[in-house]
């Protein structure tokens, strides 16, 4: 019998034994853009604000340079996480146009790394939870595949209730593990901390053609991606043949059509509910 995916459910199918899932836009999200947080460290140590497009645009050529540089929030080079961060920081003014001195940035990069190391910058979505929830109690592992160092593993999943062992069995994070998205091998890693020698019985859940999409399926996984913005660019992916849903919710639907699994009970949810409730998503 066809599914309403279009999908035919086989016992045959290989079965599901782990899941993988991206952060940033898929479990959470930025609130506001990174503009806010560097022009409002600014005014705090007494400055004029600075132009919110500019500390962006800036921030991105910085963060871009370093991560060629430095790739792995500096884990492949050896180079401490706080002075990557430092020199990202330092670098965002300087290329958005504020030639301030190095006492001055020091002070407003203080703020900053403080900020991002905690939970204030970012919103738990509605449906992560009880999503990483449904699957585990179906016996199946789930994994966190990330760009993103160790204040994510340690501080910012925790506080934000999405912990180890509750949550999620175990983790490959680019600023500990040493290799990032797009990189093939990330998922490789994640394959053997999972204890799955067959690829076919994992499925990658994250919201970036390039970066989980493409490299999760070139290593046999199953993927889908997440546009819970309705952006055009989702378009494109859909041509080039990948599943796009608008949140976890579709996700888990879909999953019990593909695998057979049992469907969670979430009562009623109103269309919309987490479009109206997010801010803007922060893209680098």
């Amino acid at each position: 019998m066809a599914s309403k995916f279009g999908k035919m459910v086989h016992k045959s199918l290989p079965s599901l034994k782990c899941v993988t899932v991206d952060v940033t836009g898929t479990l959470i999200a930025y609130k506001g853009s990174l503009g806010d947080y560097y022009c409002l460290a600014a005014k705090r140590i007494g400055l004029p604000c600075p132009d919110y497009d500019r500390m962006h645009e800036g921030f991105k050529v910085a963060y871009q340079e370093m991560a060629q540089k430095h790739p792995c929030f500096g884990n492949a080079t050896n180079m401490p996480n706080i002075e990557w961060w430092r020199t990202v920081v330092h670098n965002s003014f300087l290329k958005a146009g504020y030639d301030y001195n190095s006492e001055t940035l020091e002070k407003i990069f203080v703020r900053i790394y403080s900020t991002f190391g905690s939970t204030a910058p970012y919103d738990l979505l509605s449906d992560a939870k009880p999503f990483l929830h449904w699957i585990r109690k179906q016996g199946i592992t789930v994994g966190i595949v990330s760009n993103a160092e160790h204040r994510y593993r340690d501080v910012i999943l925790p506080v934000l209730g999405l912990k180890q062992g509750s949550e999620w069995d175990f983790g490959v994070f680019s600023g500990i593990d040493g290799v990032e998205k797009p990189d093939p091998r990330i998922y490789e890693l994640a394959l053997k901390k999972a204890g799955v020698i067959d690829a076919s019985e994992v499925l990658h859940i994250g919201d970036n053609y390039k970066k989980d999409y493409l490299p999760a399926k070139a290593v046999g996984m199953h993927a889908v991606l997440l546009d819970r913005f309705n952006t055009v660019q989702s378009n494109t992916w859909k041509e080039n043949g990948a599943l796009v849903f608008s949140d976890l919710v579709e996700v888990e639907k879909y999953m019990h059509s593909r695998w057979n699994l049992i469907p969670a009970d979430r009562g009623v949810r109103k269309p919309g509910d987490e479009l109206d409730r997010l801010s803007r998503v922060l893209t680098v």
